[in-house]
């Protein structure tokens, strides 16, 4: 498994996909250049004039809940389901589930105009758009990873679709299989956005992977290897960013199978 992820990690770097982003205003300068680090190619586009042409031109679509309005749901819906007509791998990052009953129809009426290859969150957002919890600490998880592990496989079943869910423990969901990812660092939780970083690069990895699952597995652990390194080399918060960038861009093999951490 562990070269199956250094394969793809190649891949994104040899390929650099166009990765379409319907993302929030918070964070769309560091998923831009976390794309670029890894090898990807971004693109922020929200119009819905707009998207029956762009989707087509790009190679995943990535939707971000985070700084919703009337617009963007629109886009969003668009953005979905023409994914779907031509093929396109969609991410949704159900940012904030559970905070208030906009944010949850918005969540229905996407998955009602089209269906995720993937749902990506925390444990809380995973639970309450699994139906089994309503509790909500804005965009922070108010649940252990572990704890929303039942939540994921259920919501992967109902959907038909993969669930990542990050924490201490990460973990990619599809239906009964499991693989538990162990990287990061809890310093990465003082840098906002970097779930919606691992969102976006998630996009960048459903373009080239040959399998969905592994360019899950290979999109949880690229960001969650980076995240450890760079808090290795990192003064606090601040710093940890622009070391994020850099060990991207130059993360060789010998670094990542002495980091990675991996298991079924």
């Amino acid at each position: 498994m562990k070269e199956l992820v250094w394969e793809n990690i190649q891949r994104v770097r040899n390929e650099a996909p166009l990765v379409h982003n319907i993302t929030n205003a918070v964070v769309m300068n560091n998923t831009a250049n976390a794309l670029l680090a890894a090898g990807a190619s971004p693109i922020m586009a929200h119009a819905l004039e707009e998207i029956d042409e762009m989707v087509p031109l790009c190679r995943a679509t990535v939707i971000n809940i985070g700084t919703l309005d009337r617009f963007t749901v629109e886009s969003m819906k668009a953005a979905i389901r023409r994914a779907n007509e031509v093929g396109r791998p969609v991410v949704l990052d159900p940012v904030g589930a559970g905070a208030t009953s906009f944010r949850n129809r918005t969540l229905q009426e996407i998955l009602v105009s089209g269906k995720p290859q993937f749902i990506r969150g925390n444990a809380s957002e995973i639970m309450v758009m699994a139906g089994l919890s309503t509790r909500s600490k804005g965009v922070d998880s108010s649940e252990s990873s572990l704890n929303s592990l039942e939540a994921a496989k259920a919501l992967s079943k109902r959907v038909g679709c993969i669930v990542c869910v990050s924490g201490e423990t990460d973990l990619v969901v599809e239906g009964d299989r499991v693989v538990y990812l162990y990287n990061g660092s809890p310093m990465m939780e003082k840098v906002t956005g970097l779930g919606c970083t691992a969102s976006a690069i998630l996009g960048a990895f459903a373009a080239v992977a040959e399998d969905a699952f592994m360019a899950a597995v290979s999109a949880t652990s690229f960001m969650g290897i980076c995240g450890e390194i760079a808090v290795s080399m990192s003064q606090g918060p601040g710093t940890l960013q622009l070391y994020l960038y850099d060990v991207m861009y130059n993360l060789n093999r010998e670094q990542f199978m002495q980091t990675v951490r991996i298991s079924e």
